[in-house]
């Protein structure tokens, strides 16, 4: 069915270049064209944000005027975009960014040294700033590293990237994934089920991590017989990490005294990574955040790797990152 459904996608559309940087998506169908426009021209003026062309709505066609690169990256991202349309009877906005994603990949490749590419077995993850870049290059690299900034700039997620990619290449035995449950406190006796069920909550971005990089039941399977074990960091305490990858994430909830002890868990081939957002400390004193410390002690030590990020790093929603940067100027003022 969905070999048809392809084949009938070609001719619901045509294409025409012209001389002066422009193409024309000419459609068939004035309910797809409908749908892959959005209401208000939602949908193109996403496209619009994300890959920097000018996109317009014209009469049955889609006019877009960019770069040839561009415009064939907008090309791609229309027919992936009808394919979800006719697959699915409406477009979201992660199709709009997938879209995008699926065939800017190889323009990222070529401006990418190859070792920054970072293969799992769903997907190629290529670092999308120069303290991206720098970060993986950290993480393969370092014993220890520490990494702070806002939200959506990859610090866990690349992380957990090169940890699984380390693990499937048997250089090391097993991921260790760690976060504080601070929002629980002594309350987490009180919640429902058992320890698991108790504190999965607080670690379900790690999971989402890994299930973004990995099939789910393998990711389970690993779960189950111990290659990757997912803890709260009150667990971490006297023991010894060896052929290990530890990720502390949500380090700014940690106190200076649970950083050092995490920290000094490291073992024999064995990697560990801080990761925390200044920003969001839920500690009832801010103060009492180890993150700050850790990384001004720590760093002039040369196996250990500082990283710090901030909105321009940021790779999601654009939108996010100026919020990111408003709260930060916000907070700068007073």
């Amino acid at each position: 069915m969905s070999n048809l459904i392809k084949k009938n996608n070609q001719s619901l559309l045509k294409f025409v270049y012209s001389e002066n940087n422009s193409l024309s998506v000419i459609f068939q169908d004035n309910n797809l064209l409908i749908g892959i426009v959005g209401e208000f021209n939602k949908n193109l003026k996403e496209l619009e944000k994300i890959t920097g062309a000018s996109i317009y709505s014209r009469g049955n066609s889609i006019l877009i005027k960019s770069s040839t690169e561009k415009n064939e990256i907008v090309k791609n991202a229309i027919q992936f975009l009808v394919d979800q349309f006719i697959n699915n009877g409406s477009i979201e906005d992660k199709d709009i960014f997938s879209s995008v994603d699926k065939f800017m990949i190889n323009e990222k490749v070529k401006n990418s040294n190859i070792t920054d590419i970072i293969k799992t077995p769903k997907k190629s993850i290529i670092p999308r700033s120069e303290k991206q870049k720098e970060y993986v290059r950290a993480l393969r690299q370092s014993e220890i590293i520490i990494s702070a900034g806002p939200a959506g700039t990859g610090k866990t997620f690349l992380a957990v990237a090169v940890g699984l990619t380390m693990l499937l290449e048997k250089k090391i035995e097993r991921i260790i994934l760690s976060r504080p449950a601070v929002e629980a406190g002594e309350r987490l006796g009180f919640l429902p089920g058992d320890m698991k069920e108790k504190v999965d909550p607080y670690l379900r971005p790690l999971y989402d991590s890994l299930y973004d990089l990995f099939h789910f039941e393998k990711i389970q399977r690993m779960i189950e017989i111990g290659d990757i074990e997912i803890a709260p960091l009150a667990f971490m305490r006297g023991r010894t990490l060896k052929n290990s990858f530890a990720i502390l994430d949500e380090a700014q909830n940690a106190t200076d005294t649970q950083i050092k002890m995490f920290l000094t868990r490291i073992g024999e081939n064995s990697k560990i990574v801080v990761n925390g957002d200044p920003s969001q400390i839920d500690l009832p004193h801010k103060r009492a955040s180890g993150l700050d410390r850790s990384k001004k002690i720590l760093s002039h030590l040369n196996e250990i790797s500082v990283v710090d990020f901030d909105h321009s790093d940021v790779v999601r929603h654009p939108l996010v990152s100026k919020i990111v940067k408003a709260y930060s100027n916000n907070n700068d003022q007073g």
